[in-house]
């Protein structure tokens, strides 16, 4: 199987798989020798270190040549998060897309959310009709993608979170998703009404309340992403290390 078809089989799986999130070529070639299956994008970690703040502001120009970096270097499935599309039009996102699969990207993440000032949820007709231009495109052009669909309700903490995420996930699926993600679901109840409201696979996100992946696999979720938190975690003890290297004036603290 070519990486796109695997990365297709890892989402229909009895048990989900656990997608390493990278935020540079040497986080990638960590997750690959660690036994991942399949990599992509955090756009939060990449923004953060590259000094941007997430929603956008990374040049995309950037994303890509990651993009081309990863798929030179690392050879396990490799998926990139273009948080809205990198272009308020249609035709802009269908362009950076194609720039994406042509270096060799075989999924990609696109939200129904809009940042800015405060990120808001786009109208479910205005998202699908987007939607719906990107997977005819993707089809009509035998684009080798898996195109996985994020929807914000519980993200952004909306209280109709569940019902808004059920009517977005229905609508999305007839317009041509592959799959679903929804960060920051966590409730076991929640997360099995958004399994069984579509046939498609669906992508939950670490969170401190998540089940574990066993429940997880139970509840039919079919992948895991651990968003920024393994960035996070890794420059909070950067950080740490760094104030030691001061504090203690010597170097124990990295030798």
């Amino acid at each position: 199987m070519n990486n796109f078809e695997t990365f297709s089989q890892l989402h229909q799986n009895p048990t989900p798989f656990i997608l390493g999130n990278i935020w540079d070529v040497k986080s990638a070639q960590i997750f690959e020798a660690s036994g991942y299956q399949a990599i992509g994008v955090s756009s939060q970690a990449l923004s953060n270190a590259m000094g941007y703040q997430d929603g956008e502001n990374l040049p995309f120009e950037v994303l890509l040549q990651l993009a081309k970096r990863v798929v030179e270097i690392v050879h396990i499935p490799f998926s990139v998060d273009m948080e809205g599309g990198y272009s308020r039009t249609i035709e802009g996102i269908i362009t950076n897309i194609d720039k994406l699969h042509d270096a060799g990207v075989v999924g990609i993440n696109l939200e129904d959310t809009i940042a800015g000032t405060s990120r808001y949820l786009q109208p479910v007709d205005e998202f699908q009709k987007a939607l719906s231009a990107v997977a005819n495109h993707i089809s009509r052009n035998n684009l080798k993608l898996f195109l996985n669909i994020r929807t914000d309700g519980f993200l952004l903490g909306l209280p109709s979170a569940l019902s808004e995420t059920l009517i977005r996930v229905k609508n999305y699926e007839n317009a041509g998703a592959s799959g679903f993600f929804v960060p920051c679901i966590t409730d076991s109840n929640d997360i099995k009404a958004v399994v069984n409201a579509t046939g498609l696979p669906v992508n939950v996100m670490c969170m401190p309340a998540l089940p574990d992946f066993e429940a997880l696999a139970s509840l039919g979720v079919k992948r895991v992403s651990m968003g920024p938190f393994l960035f996070n975690k890794a420059y909070d003890n950067v950080s740490r290390i760094a104030a030691a290297v001061i504090s203690d004036k010597n170097f124990l603290s990295i030798i």
